[in-house]
């Protein structure tokens, strides 16, 4: 397809932006998904106190802007050959703007922030709560019905937006006022970019964005409105939920000098999800950056989990939901740039060498816990720390004890996956900064006792909502051919055991 200027014929492309932890990202595709131009900016991360992580509202909407122009001008096409627009963000990032003016109340609180972290074991120990739990066992007795079982096990993580979003509610006073004047508007970092990019128009996200938040029942489909009179939370702040391959409008023509049409919005491990082309019931995916993000594609229906497993929704296109159950680990890259920090390399691409240089850790362990122990331990408030030191540990020690400890994390949480879901693993496909590592992939590999695939790129995020925005201006079908197809070349980086 192409678009049509005095007639001729104009090759038209594929935008996608992944807005990551570390970084945001925009690449041009073609329609064999060839990437023509590409363009990144680091992203700023404030610690305004012990724990707490934010992010600059508006930075991040000029890094985004600045982002597109800078990949089309790297492709050398031109801004009008651009048919759609697709946005991968990270999950649990949130703020609340005025409706009116769109001027931030605050700054973005990061998915890592652990501010509302005595808030959560406070409500997790509420008697509301084993109240809450005991009237859902016994309406499961009685109906047999998974919602009721996922809410008589559900607690509060501050991964979620929940407890951040109540903190927040708290403490400011401007917002609370928005709210009962009618002109408070919340959002994740998706949200908030189509607000800019329309100027104000558009108050929307997509159900995989809303599914990772805490709020949304993945179950009903919609904003739980009982959470929200549990903890207080007003439903008129919350944005419209719509598909992942959706028409959300096009981008203002002041921003990019034409409008462009914004055809996907998308959490970022589904995009992943979806780039990887885990379609089909049983497909694994593991996302190693900042974090480690496990996902298995549970079919057409949500998971119940009892150990911490998150039912998400995959992607809604058109009428077909496609559900995941995930597992995560909070600080996987986060623990890899800490030893960084501390001088035990100097270069990332030296910790595979430095780990293959001694037999063993020589004892010694680390636990990777600078955000708390997710799944299956679900402690916010577990410590980073290394065990077993002793006067013969090197660098290289405490770096191969590093490593391990990101396969021995894959490795618990793709136990709880086999143990919880009894769904057969049809595949396992890694991706993220950290997969680039050998001795983590090998290891994983030798772990889980399976071979595991690896893409020729790694920008899978941004590749799954490029994806979508192309079937949804129906340029990109060939998304949906099989993993094999040549649309994505997969390499083994491992061999089973």
């Amino acid at each position: 397809m192409g678009t049509q200027r005095n007639g001729f014929k104009r090759e038209s492309y594929i935008l996608s932006v992944d807005v990551g932890t570390t970084y945001v990202r925009c690449h041009v595709y073609d329609k064999n998904a060839n990437i023509k131009g590409s363009c990144s900016k680091k992203v700023t991360l404030f610690y305004p106190q012990p724990g707490w992580v934010e992010m600059d509202p508006e930075e991040l909407w000029q890094g985004f802007v600045a982002v597109v122009k800078g990949a089309v001008h790297d492709s050398g096409l031109q801004m009008g050959q651009m048919e759609a627009l697709g946005i991968s963000t990270q999950r649990g990032t949130f703020s609340t703007w005025d409706r009116k003016t769109g001027t931030p109340f605050h700054n973005f609180i990061s998915w890592q922030d652990l501010r509302a972290a005595e808030l959560v074991g406070a409500w997790n120990r509420s008697c509301t709560m084993k109240a809450i739990h005991g009237v859902m066992k016994f309406l499961h007795v009685l109906t047999r019905r998974k919602r009721f079982q996922a809410a008589s096990l559900v607690v509060f993580s501050t991964q979620h937006v929940t407890m951040r979003l109540a903190w927040i509610l708290q403490h400011c006073a401007e917002v609370r006022r928005a709210v009962r004047e009618g002109t408070c508007c919340f959002g994740t970092i998706d949200t908030w970019l189509l607000y800019k990019l329309s100027k104000g128009a558009v108050h929307a996200t997509d159900y995989s964005n809303a599914s990772t938040t805490g709020i949304f029942d993945s179950y009903q489909m919609c904003w739980s409105e009982f959470l929200c009179q549990v903890v207080s939370l007003p439903l008129s702040i919350f944005p419209t939920v719509e598909n992942t391959g959706h028409n959300y409008g096009s981008s203002d023509a002041s921003i990019f000098g034409v409008p462009i049409p914004i055809m996907s919005v998308m959490a970022d491990q589904q995009a992943a999800m979806f780039g990887e082309c885990c379609f089909d019931t049983g497909d694994v995916k593991i996302t190693m950056g900042t974090g480690t993000f496990m996902d298995i594609n549970t079919g057409n229906k949500p998971h119940t989990s009892v150990a911490g497993l998150y039912p998400l929704v995959g992607w809604k296109i058109g009428p077909e939901v496609v559900y995941l159950a995930e597992g995560n680990a909070a600080d996987t890259g986060t623990a890899i740039k800490w030893a960084q920090k501390l001088d035990l390399f100097s270069d990332v691409q030296e910790t595979e060498a430095m780990a293959s240089s001694v037999k063993d850790s020589d004892g010694v362990c680390f636990v990777p816990s600078f955000s708390g122990l997710q799944a299956p331990l679900n402690d916010p408030k577990a410590c980073a720390s290394f065990m077993g030191l002793k006067p013969s540990t090197t660098k290289s020690h405490l770096v191969r004890a590093i490593l391990e400890s990101v396969a021995f994390r894959n490795k618990q949480l793709y136990d709880i996956m086999l143990r919880e879901t009894h769904i057969p693993i049809t595949r396992i496909r890694a991706d993220g900064g950290v997969c680039t590592n050998d001795f983590i992939m090998q290891l994983t590999a030798d772990l889980l006792g399976k071979k595991i695939d690896r893409p020729s790129h790694f920008d899978m995020s941004s590749l799954g909502a490029a994806f979508v925005a192309g079937l949804a201006v129906g340029r990109c079908a060939c998304a949906l051919a099989p993993p094999a197809a040549p649309l994505i070349k997969h390499t083994s980086s491992t061999l089973p055991l």
